[in-house]
Formats: C-alpha cells, structure tokens, sequence
C-alpha cells in the first residue's frame, strides 16, 4: 500500500490531472479539468448589459429652517414652576455677598448712632466716601426704571411673510413659490437631479437658486430626512415617466439678517401656517421631520 504512494506522490500536478482524464471516470461524461494557466485566463466577452432607465424623476427639496431668536412665552404651568423654584432657592439658599454687606451696614449704622462706634474702623477709607449697599441698590433701580426692553410682539414685522425676523419666538420655515405643470405652488426649494451629482448638492443648488439674498446655510447631514412621492395624470404618463420621487432634506439659517431685497416669491412661515399654502398630501409629509422648537 506504501509502494503505490510515494509513486503517486513523487508524480508532478499535471501528470496526476492527465492520468485522471484517462481513468474511466472521464468515460461517463465527467467534464475535464482545464489545466489553463492563471495568466493566460482570459474571460469570455458577455452581451453588453443596457442600463436600465428609471421611469422616475428624482428631485431634492430642502427644508431651511430659521432656529428661534428669542425664548419662548412661558405656559401657566412653566409660571407656577417658576415661581415654586424662586420660594425654594429664597428658603433654602444662603447670603450672598451683598446681602451680608447690607448686614454689615446696618450694624455700623446702628453701633453709630449708640455712640458704641470706633473711628479707626474707616482709617482704611480717607477721605473716600463710603458707599452703602443701599445707595447700590438704590442706583440700580434707577437703572432699571430707565431700561426699555425691544418688544416681543412686533404687529408691523411679524404680519410681514415675506421678513425673516418674523415671529423670533419661532421656528420658521423657507418656502418658495415654483411652477409645477401649468400651475405655480408653494413648495420647499426644489430641483431636479442632474447625472454626475449627489442630491445632497441638487438640494444646495435648489436653495441658491431661489434665494435673493445670500442666505448662509448649514446642512444636517448628506442622507435624506424624508421622501414624497406622486404619479403623473394617466394622459401624461409614458413608459419613460410615470412620476416624481422628491427626497427632503434639512439645513439650519446660520446668518438671520434681513435680505437687501425682499423677494415676494419666498415666505417664512410658522409650523402651524404650513397647512394654508402646501398641498394636503405634500404638508403630511413635510410635517413630520418638522420640529417646533
């Protein structure tokens, strides 16, 4: 059993493959090992593939939201909050460093007028005149008197659609008037693709086209955050469009200054304002990757 071994074994690759083609084995209809070398391997040429054309048009839209300028108005239960959490710190918490002065103040006042008052204790002073805390805080409520905060609540500004520092409370929304078919609508900045680009920068283009002011945007990431989808009607259709496939995608208003000219084709308006300019189906899509912040 050794003796057949090691002559199969001192036998070379090709001379095995060519004693295994002419066992009976191959007889039966075995396919046969080709012994082509690697490199001289050549793959066999295919039909050539088409590629296949999507009867969708892409298009990326872009959902510019301008952050809120100013905290919010305050909810009847945030005001009770507020004030639990005032009583509490009034309470609880320790002197702070001006009202231990006014302490201070007052014992000296009183130990003055006792007549048990030592002189030495303002050698420090001079001449300077000393200043109460009191006196402070008598300034300071003086200061306050004269302040006048900027309004809340501007009727002339906020009225105005077509301003970006509108409603600074909120969150508003870019939107731009575009022609769809025959007729224009309001929509979120949109473009077609184009071969050769990301829809990420079909969206950047989208807003750049429809902005007259140069508006500083910041994009929240490269995939999209929603996509719409609608049909053609049935006598526009053909093999090679049946509809569009729109993918959203979200930027923040990194620079909120006015536009040098107001363009009456945009509008900035409020989540809840949405509903009176887009399509029904178009604004339940859009509602949800839209927060009220």
């Amino acid at each position: 059993m050794a003796a057949p071994c090691r002559k199969m074994a001192s036998r070379s690759f090709s001379q095995l493959l060519y004693c295994f083609n002419r066992t009976a084995v191959g007889s039966v209809g075995c396919r046969r090992f080709s012994v082509t070398p690697v490199g001289r391997a050549r793959p066999q040429a295919g039909p050539a593939v088409e590629r296949a054309t999507s009867p969708w048009t892409l298009m990326a839209a872009v959902c510019l939201q301008r952050l809120p300028v100013i905290s919010a108005d305050e909810s009847p239960i945030e005001q009770r909050f507020k004030q639990m959490m005032q009583q509490m710190e009034l309470e609880k918490s320790m002197l702070s460093d001006h009202e231990l002065r006014l302490l201070e103040d007052a014992d000296r006042m009183s130990r003055k007028q006792a007549g048990d008052y030592d002189s030495d204790e303002e050698e420090g002073h001079g001449d300077q005149e000393i200043m109460l805390g009191q006196d402070l805080e008598d300034t300071w409520e003086q200061r306050l008197k004269n302040f006048q905060p900027a309004p809340r609540v501007r009727a002339d500004v906020d009225k105005d659609l077509t301003s970006v520092q509108r409603c600074l409370a909120d969150s508003l929304v870019l939107l731009a008037e575009q022609q769809v078919g025959a007729e224009k609508l309001w929509l979120l900045p949109q473009a077609a693709w184009q071969e050769g680009e990301t829809l990420r920068q079909t969206a950047e283009r989208a807003l750049g086209s429809v902005t007259a002011a140069d508006l500083k945007a910041t994009f929240l990431g490269n995939a999209p955050c929603g996509v719409y989808k609608y049909k053609l009607p049935k006598a526009a259709r053909t093999e090679s469009s049946v509809g569009t496939k729109v993918f959203f995608f979200k930027a923040v208003l990194a620079d909120s200054a006015p536009a040098k000219a107001p363009n009456t084709a945009l509008l900035w308006v409020k989540k809840s304002e949405l509903q009176k300019y887009l399509k029904p189906a178009y604004a339940m899509k859009v509602d949800r990757f839209i927060l009220s912040l």
